[in-house]
């Protein structure tokens, strides 16, 4: 398979005045969801910003990590806080993720959203097909973002709608990629107890997760 290699200086040494690696063509053939971070001010006022800097990091505690730019607002209130929740957005979602990586002021007027008792932020109940509401845990600080270390508190699903994807510069829908041919293959296993079955949830329904 024929292979792209990106122009760069050979082995930069920033120690002799060479610039450091651009890594932001290998993390653009990374696809990844989409997801929006929310939280609110101490006087109620709601904060977002679009991220797909997030991974999983333990299943007990139940814990994830989103990686934001140290300077943004969201952050701040994030931290001061202490809570907050990851909206990953579903595939018609598109316009929301722009809207909340522009920074526009008024972009929590141009979505819908709701607090359910207990969240850690605002739910975009209009664009996320899958929602954690999360606490702060512990943050690492390291050039020019700020790692958050959260344990999720609970989750919400909705199986009626389909992932975001990004990469490459550019979006497209799970539904697409999952409808190209797959393989034969055996089925996975459930990856809980042997002989478990997963809960089958209502069409159309949203499930709760605690």
């Amino acid at each position: 398979m024929p292979q792209r290699s990106v122009p760069h200086p050979a082995a930069p040494d920033e120690s002799a005045g060479g610039l450091p690696a651009d890594i932001r063509p290998f993390m653009a053939a990374f696809p990844t969801g989409v997801s929006v971070v929310t939280t609110l001010d101490s006087d109620s006022v709601p904060h977002g910003l679009t991220c797909t800097s997030l991974a999983s990091v333990a299943l007990a505690p139940a814990t994830l990590v989103v990686c934001i730019r140290a300077a943004s607002p969201t952050l701040a209130v994030l931290l001061a806080e202490g809570h907050f929740a990851l909206n990953l957005l579903h595939e018609r979602a598109r316009g929301t993720s722009d809207l909340f990586a522009s920074g526009a002021p008024d972009r929590f007027d141009r979505v819908e959203w709701r607090l359910p008792l207990g969240a850690g932020g605002p739910h975009l109940t209009a664009d996320a097909h899958a929602v954690a509401d999360c606490a702060v845990a512990r943050t690492v600080g390291f050039g020019d973002h700020t790692a958050v270390f959260a344990e999720v508190r609970r989750v919400t699903v909705r199986d009626d709608r389909q992932p975001l994807l990004y990469g490459l510069r550019r979006y497209a829908p799970w539904s697409a990629a999952a409808a190209a041919p797959q393989p034969a293959a055996q089925p996975a296993p459930h990856r809980g107890l042997p002989g478990a079955l997963r809960p089958a949830a209502p069409e159309g329904g949203t499930r709760v997760v605690r």
